[in-house]
C-alpha cells in the first residue's frame, strides 16, 4: 500500500503538515537558522547549504513507500517552522517511525510540537493503520526524551554504540514506542495538553 502525496495535507489548529518539496527548500532553510539548529551535536538538522539534499533524500525515501515527510507551517503566521517525517514505513509488519522532526527556537516550548504528534499519530493509527510508532534519539538529548514521556511514549531499550556521527563521537540511541492499544489514552492526552496551551504561535 502506497499512500498519495496529495492525501497527506494534515491541518491542526495551530499548524499544517503540508507534504514536503524542494518548495519549501528557502522557507527551511530560513527556519533552521532561527537558533543554528544544526549547531547541536546530538541532533541531525541540516544546515541551510544542505537543505536541498536533505530534501532530496526524503523524496527518494518516499518514492520507496519508506517515508512520508512534511514540513511545518504556522497556521497563524503563514511561516515554515520546521520538518518532521514519518520513515523506517515497514508496512508488512504494520510499523513506521516519526523522526527527523526539528522547529525553529521560536517555536520550541509552544503547541507546535504537540499537536504535530497529535496530527501525524492520528494519521499513522488511523489512517494508515499501524500497529506500532517507534521514535528514536541521542541518549544525550534529555529535552527529546522527556518530551516522548509526556506524550506517553514508552521507552523501549538502548541502542549501545549505535552510530559514529559527524564530529567523531559514538551515539547511544534511545528507542521508544507507542503502540495501537495505547493510542486512544494517549490521543486524549495530547488533546488535553494541546487545550493546556492559552495561545497559539505567533
Amino acid at each position: 500500500m502506497k499512500v498519495e502525496q496529495k492525501d497527506a495535507n494534515l491541518v491542526g489548529e495551530h499548524i499544517v503538515l503540508e507534504p514536503l518539496t524542494l518548495e519549501h527548500q528557502a522557507a527551511l532553510s530560513i527556519a533552521v537558522a532561527d537558533g543554528n539548529l544544526w549547531e547541536l551535536w546530538y541532533t541531525k538538522v541540516p544546515h541551510p547549504d544542505d537543505m536541498k539534499a536533505y530534501i532530496m533524500t526524503a523524496m527518494e525515501a518516499e518514492a520507496r513507500g519508506e517515508a512520508l515527510a512534511f514540513a511545518v507551517r504556522c497556521r497563524h503566521s503563514g511561516a515554515v517552522i520546521g520538518s518532521t517525517r514519518i520513515c523506517r514505513w515497514q508496512q508488512q509488519h504494520r510499523r513506521l517511525e516519526v523522526g527527523y522532526t526539528w522547529y525553529a527556537k521560536s517555536a520550541q516550548r509552544t503547541a507546535v510540537n504537540t499537536e504535530a504528534k497529535l496530527l501525524i499519530l492520528s494519521y499513522a493509527f488511523e489512517t494508515l493503520d499501524v500497529m506500532a510508532v517507534e521514535f528514536r534519539t541521542h541518549i544525550q538529548n534529555q529535552a527529546s526524551r522527556e518530551a516522548l514521556c509526556r506524550i506517553g511514549a514508552t521507552q523501549d531499550g538502548i541502542l549501545r554504540n549505535h552510530q559514529i556521527l559527524k564530529n567523531g563521537t559514538i551515539r547511544d540511541t534511545v528507542v521508544y514506542s507507542i503502540i495501537d492499544t495505547e493510542w486512544p489514552d494517549v490521543k486524549q492526552g495530547l488533546k488535553q495538553k494541546l487545550a493546556s496551551y492559552q495561545e497559539a504561535v505567533q
